[in-house]
Parts: structure tokens; C-alpha cells; sequence
């Protein structure tokens, strides 16, 4: 009788996933044949049987700056209610506004997302929030309401989940005495990304979860509220208090993988333990947004149960976070215009994109890890360091350049890189900032021919590869897999918003050739991966595409 084959271990089935669909200068990873943009996924899931409720649009009215939403402390706290929860998620879910180019038209968001296919869904859990229903609620972007999949029956006791796993019998319902409770469970809708983008699809959902995150923890500055990811709780869990593993409600309709709790707090963060709903009161049947898939792609199903988790050993960030001098950011602009302005750039214009070096050192001074917005969204020690490659920046030699952005690194990746670089601090980077010349040179054409040919990479200021310590963080803990791309997106999002606060316009690179990348910098093993790419520069605008208001017809 012959043996039953070995049961691969999550981690492996997480490394051997990263392995099998890296893109090389021979040969893409798995993706479709072809395309049919009249086919295209609905970019919008809703409930059909759910009870609607409008919110209101206040976004334009915030006077919040843009300064004033990245400085802690600088905005007071705004009650924890209806408004509140409605400005929230105008911000980080909502639409930013309609573009249209000849019949063609399709929604912007301020959430940024591969493609603009939007894997990533919102739900909120609310007890006692005044003006919203207790209970579990679908966000929808398209028009600006929450759908209540869950409303409480009453009476009745229904579990409260803990980071230690301990579960208390409380009531759902809404008590006087009661604190208002608030959460966001997100979750990705896989296909949207994998209908265009085949079996690599998975990476870019866990990046867009990143941007996602980062989005919650900007919207929530602009009310002085806090927003943290609930560390400690596992997929399955996070699936029971979304509604994620009802499978009648979802029959025939694309499944939702469970993947962030995180907790919104009035003020300076405070652990409060979420409402779990039992098994009465859901309502609600998920829309089918294919119904006519060409393509699978088993992989993505395998290697995310595998990363399923979200229960491991912690990972404190270092206290070193806190060591840096605080930024001084005097950025007069709206932060909602910033947040809604905001737009992933298509195109530079090459000659007009030198960047001021004062620009460009706060802008990269924005990405070390303090214990501030949006970073303080979650308390993991920093993994991703940036492989820069200047192009057009005032006063600075075009070249090679690192940002290890935590301490104890920066041997690490000198032992991990070529020998030969040279990792000397620039003159005029300012002392706390980990900035070092790895190699003076014209790199525009290596950026572009890694970043898959694209003259995006090339035409900008600069451009940047995000390197991960990568296969010890997997092996410890598979889940981390998931962890390691939000961290990239989260550093992706403040790009996004840095860029467009300063005049410029950034975009996310999801398409690179991995492993010729590594090559060039010296990589030989997979203790640091590349898990994203990012470019900032003056961006061309294309005035043939006509804008149109997000939600017409409709005022706060």
C-alpha cells in the first residue's frame, strides 16, 4: 500500500505560494488570457432583504488640515455617533467621485486598490453608538448606507469575544448605562482581484488591506478618535462577528475571507471587547457579482486557509518607535480634500518632476514608524525597509538608496546586499533619518525594466521597492504572510497621501519582476523579499476623462 503524501505545512504552503507566482523577465505568473471589461466583476456588493440607512455626507464641510490629522492630539475627540460613524467611513470607504472617458464611466475611491477592482468590504459592529442600530452592518460605497445584516433580538445574551480568547455572556442590546462600543470587521472578496489578475491576486487583496487600514486610521484622526487592529483574534472569529461564515447567506455568490477587526475609540485607545451576535436576527442574501467565472484558481483558496490565523505570538514594536523627534507638519490643506483628492497617478510628466529635497526627506521621514497615525494602528515590529531609487529629487545624486526603518536592521540588510554598496548618509538628510547611498547612478532605466517595463517607474521622482524581512516572520507564524503585505500597504497609503499634500501624485506597483530585482541588490536567499513597489512624481493629467461629483444629488 502505497503512502499517503505529506500534509505540506501552512508555512510552506504560504512560501511556496510567494515562490509560484513571482513575475521574472521570462515569464509572468498564472494570470487569464484575456479580458472582457464589459464582464467585469460588480465592484459593489450588496445584501438583497436588508434594512437601509442613509448616511450623511460631511466630508467637504471638515476643516480639519491636513497637519492637524497627522499630529497627535491636535484634533478633539467628536462624539461617538451617527455623524461621527458616517464621516468615518465617507473617508476611508467611501467614493472620492465618478470619472468618465467616452461611454465609459466607473467610480474612484478613497481607498486605494489594485486596479481599481476593490477587493475589500466594511462591516461595522455598533452597540450603543447614538443614531445607529445595535448590531452588525454592511457599508456600501456605492451609495453611502449601512445595511443591517444583524439586528440584536431582545432579550437575549450573546457572547463577547477577548484578546485572551475568554468569552463573557453580556447583552447585545442597548442599555443606558451601557459604553458605545464601535468596531470595523474587514474582509477581501478574492475574485475581484483574481478576474484580472489570475493566480498573484491574493498579495494584492492583503495589500489592499493595508491601504484599507491606513485609510481607517487617517479618517479617524480627522475626529480625534483612535483605530486599532484587535490583535489576538483569530479569522474564525472575525468571520462569526462579520457574518462571513453563513454560507446560506452567501449561496451562489462570491464567499468573503475574513481578515481585520479593528477597534475605533473617542480619544487615546482603549481595549473594548466586541459584541459577538448569535446565531437569530441575520438577514440579507449576498449578490452574485460574476456570474460567468472563465477562470480558477485553487491556489488562492489553499494558500489563503493556510494564512488563516491571526492567534500568534505577539510581535511589540520597539520602544525605539518612540525615540524619534515628533514631525512638524504645517500642511494647511483640508484633509478631506487631501484623502478625497487623492488618485493613483497613470502618468509623469518626466520633466517637470524634480522634487524638492526637503519634500522629499519629510516625505520619507513620514514613513518611520512613530508611535502616530496611521502606525499606531497596530503594535507589530516594522518589517518593511525601502529600496529607493532617486531619480529627480533637488541636491540629491540619482541612485540606490535604503531606509531600514527600525533599529538593529541596517546590519542585517548590509549583510543580505551586495558587498559593494556603499551606504553613506547623503548630505543634508537630517540626522534621524536612516536614509543611506547604496550607489550613484542614472537608475531610471533598471526602475522601469524591474518594475515590469512600466514608464511609470522611470518618469517619477522616485520610485521604490519595499523590502520585508520575510522567511523567518513566515515560517514563525503563516499568518504573518497576510501581516507583512498590509505592512507594505499601510507604508503604500502614506505615500499616497504625503504625495498628494505636497503637489505630487504617487502610485502603487504591484507588477514587478521579483527575483531579477533581488538579483540586482545581492539577494540570494528568502530572508528579504520584495513584497510591493511605489513611485511618486508630477503626474500628467489626462483631460480627455471628465470628473463627476461621488454621490450627485445628494448634500450633507
Amino acid at each position: 500500500m502505497n503512502a499517503a503524501p505529506p500534509v505540506a505545512r501552512p508555512a510552506d504552503t504560504a512560501l511556496a505560494y510567494h515562490t509560484r507566482t513571482k513575475h521574472s523577465l521570462k515569464a509572468y505568473a498564472a494570470g487569464p488570457e484575456t479580458l472582457d471589461w464589459d464582464a467585469q466583476p460588480n465592484p459593489f456588493r450588496e445584501f438583497e432583504g436588508c434594512p437601509r440607512l442613509a448616511l450623511p455626507l460631511a466630508a467637504e464641510g471638515l476643516a480639519v488640515t491636513y497637519g492637524e490629522m497627522v499630529t497627535p492630539g491636535a484634533v478633539p475627540a467628536a462624539p461617538l455617533d451617527l455623524a461621527g460613524v458616517a464621516l468615518l467611513l465617507e473617508l476611508s470607504f467611501g467614493l472620492a467621485g465618478w470619472k468618465q472617458y467616452g461611454p465609459d464611466r466607473w467610480a474612484v475611491r478613497c481607498n486605494p486598490s489594485s486596479g481599481n477592482l476593490h477587493p475589500t468590504e466594511a462591516y461595522v459592529l455598533a452597540s450603543n453608538v447614538a443614531g445607529v442600530p445595535d448590531g452588525v452592518h454592511h457599508y456600501v460605497s456605492h451609495d453611502h448606507v449601512l445595511e443591517q445584516r444583524f439586528a440584536p433580538p431582545a432579550p437575549t445574551s450573546v457572547a463577547f469575544a477577548s484578546a485572551s480568547g475568554f468569552a463573557m455572556q453580556r447583552s447585545f442590546a442597548r442599555s443606558p448605562a451601557g459604553p458605545a462600543r464601535l468596531h470595523l470587521a474587514l474582509s477581501s472578496i478574492h475574485w475581484r482581484e483574481a478576474w484580472k489578475y489570475g493566480e498573484r491576486a491574493f498579495r494584492y487583496c492583503q495589500l489592499d488591506l493595508g491601504h484599507a487600514l491606513a485609510g481607517v486610521r487617517y479618517a479617524a484622526a480627522c475626529l480625534g478618535w483612535s483605530a486599532r487592529m484587535v490583535e489576538g483574534v483569530g479569522s474564525a472569529e472575525i468571520a462569526r462577528l462579520g457574518g462571513f461564515d453563513r454560507e446560506a447567506d452567501f449561496a451562489g455568490a462570491e464567499r468573503e475571507d475574513p481578515d481585520i477587526l479593528i477597534q475605533i475609540t473617542p480619544g487615546p485607545s482603549v481595549a473594548v471587547t466586541p459584541p459577538v451576535p448569535d446565531a437569530r436576527g441575520w438577514v440579507g442574501q449576498a449578490n452574485v457579482l460574476d456570474r460567468h467565472k472563465l477562470y480558477r484558481w485553487p491556489v488562492i483558496d489553499a494558500v489563503s486557509a493556510a494564512t488563516h490565523g491571526g492567534t500568534g505570538a505577539p510581535d511589540p514594536a520597539p520602544a525605539g518607535a518612540n525615540a524619534l523627534p515628533p514631525r512638524v507638519v504645517a500642511n494647511a490643506a483640508k484633509a478631506s480634500a487631501v484623502i478625497l483628492g487623492r488618485r493613483s497617478a497613470q502618468r509623469f510628466e518626466a520633466k517637470n518632476s524634480a522634487m524638492p529635497q526637503d519634500v522629499f526627506f519629510g516625505m520619507l521621514d513620514a514613513l518611520l514608524p512613530r508611535n502616530d497615525a496611521p502606525f499606531d494602528a497596530w503594535g507589530f515590529t516594522p518589517r518593511i525597509h525601502p529600496l529607493l531609487f532617486v531619480h529627480r529629487v533637488e541636491g540629491l545624486a540619482p541612485g540606490l538608496y535604503a531606509l531600514p526603518r527600525r533599529e538593529g536592521i541596517t546590519d542585517g540588510l548590509k549583510a543580505a546586499l551586495r558587498s559593494d554598496f556603499q551606504w553613506v548618509k547623503p548630505e543634508g538628510c537630517p540626522d534621524h533619518l536612516p536614509l543611506y547611498r547604496l550607489v550613484e547612478t542614472d537608475c531610471r532605466g533598471i526602475a522601469r525594466t524591474i518594475s515590469c517595463h512600466q514608464a511609470i517607474a522611470s518618469d517619477s521622482s522616485f520610485a521604490l521597492a519595499m523590502l520585508s524581512e520575510f522567511e523567518a516572520t513566515v515560517a514563525a507564524d503563516p499568518w504573518r504572510y497576510r501581516q507583512l503585505h498590509w505592512e507594505a500597504g499601510l507604508v503604500g497609503q502614506v505615500l499616497y497621501l504625503e504625495a498628494e499634500a505636497a503637489g505630487f501624485r504617487g502610485t502603487g506597483i504591484g507588477c514587478f519582476f521579483d527575483d531579477d530585482l533581488h538579483r540586482l541588490v545581492g539577494l540570494e536567499s528568502l530572508e528579504f523579499q520584495s513584497l510591493y513597489h511605489f513611485t511618486v512624481g508630477r503626474p500628467a493629467i489626462d483631460t480627455r476623462i471628465t470628473t463627476e461629483p461621488a454621490y450627485p444629488g445628494r448634500s450633507a
